[in-house]
């Protein structure tokens, strides 16, 4: 019995230790099946890390939204205008922006004046009356403008600036009104749309240019005034702005000495005997100017100018003559060379 009893436990110990190896081993592999589970995990991580890096210094193919840029106006101001701004409030730079493809959130107008030749335009834009003088910022507020641009430094003064930086960025220019191309290049620029400026003022210059060299032809050497009849008097405008800017400095033709160095010039009685012209244009300012014309335009002075005597008389449109953009400039040229190249 003992003997069969040492063999049985011989043998009971026997496969218990083979029993325990297995169980000890199989522990090991576990041990180590986790360990490279967990190495794979860790090598794997920077390598993704380190690849997201590489393509983000290399600049590969994914565009980096450009942010929000701090710019000088013509005051000198800095402003920090949105990376893509949305909603433009700029009174009186209508015209400008339907260039760029842009409505703006609110349009001029004075009373019952607008802007008529951008009427089907702005169809659908709210109008903010200016008769009254500049509206209140909580007015500008309620427009919830991302960029206000003010086309001329008179609108930013007696505090205007100040309140209306409050709402929203705000860019002033110093005249916008003088230097149209320009302008728009610094709208463009402003908006992120420079390619639309750059295509519309290459258009624009190459219609000046043919434009011009018809002109030369036809009426080389000749002069041409600008009469603005209005309710608080007459005046020839210069050619440092507006119809008077695209008439006598981009399409060459020439203007009376009254206006050589000056913006405008007031006429009267007196003053219309010397006016030196071979063309008169007559613009009757917003309907305003009907009694000033018909008093001076009877007067027997009028009728003596060799200009009048000649036929050479033409009455323009006003809402584009006196408009300020490239839609207004353009046909004021066609105006220009409709009635002078025959």
């Amino acid at each position: 019995m003992l003997h069969l009893a040492n063999r049985f436990g011989a043998v009971f110990r026997f496969h218990l230790s083979v029993w325990l190896c297995l169980v000890l081993a199989g522990s090991l592999l576990a041990g180590c099946g986790s360990n490279q589970e967990l190495s794979v995990e860790s090598s794997e991580q920077p390598r993704s890390l380190s690849t997201a890096a590489d393509v983000s210094a290399s600049g590969a193919n994914t565009p980096v939204p450009s942010g929000e840029r701090t710019v000088k106006d013509e005051l000198g101001h800095e402003v920090t205008v949105p990376a893509e701004p949305k909603r433009i409030f700029a009174p009186y730079l209508e015209d400008s922006l339907l260039k760029l493809g842009i409505k703006p959130v609110a349009q001029w107008s004075n009373g019952n004046m607008e802007h008529e030749y951008l009427k089907e335009d702005l169809k659908d834009v709210p109008k903010l009356d200016f008769s009254g003088g500049l509206p209140s910022p909580e007015v500008v507020m309620s427009y919830n403008p991302d960029l206000i641009i003010l086309h001329t430094a008179t609108y930013a003064a007696n505090g205007t600036y100040e309140k209306y930086a409050k709402i929203a960025p705000t860019y002033v220019f110093q005249n916008a009104s003088g230097d149209m191309e320009k302008s728009l290049g610094t709208l463009g620029e402003l908006l992120g749309k420079s390619a639309e400026a750059d295509q519309a003022l290459q258009a624009y210059r190459q219609k000046v240019n043919e434009a011009k060299e018809k002109l030369d032809q036809a009426v080389g050497g000749k002069k041409v005034a600008i009469m603005r009849f209005a309710a608080k008097g007459v005046s020839l405008m210069g050619g440092n702005y507006l119809c008077g800017y695209v008439v006598h400095q981009q399409l060459g033709v020439g203007r009376s000495k009254l206006v050589e160095r000056e913006n405008s010039a007031n006429v009267t009685m007196e003053t219309l005997s010397t006016l030196d012209a071979d063309y008169i244009f007559v613009i009757n300012a917003y309907g305003q100017g009907t009694q000033r014309m018909k008093e001076m335009t009877e007067s027997s002075i009028w009728k003596s100018i060799p200009a009048v005597k000649q036929g050479h008389v033409y009455e323009v449109n006003d809402e584009y003559w006196l408009g300020s953009g490239l839609i207004a400039y353009e046909k004021i040229i066609d105006d220009t060379v409709k009635l002078l190249v025959k």
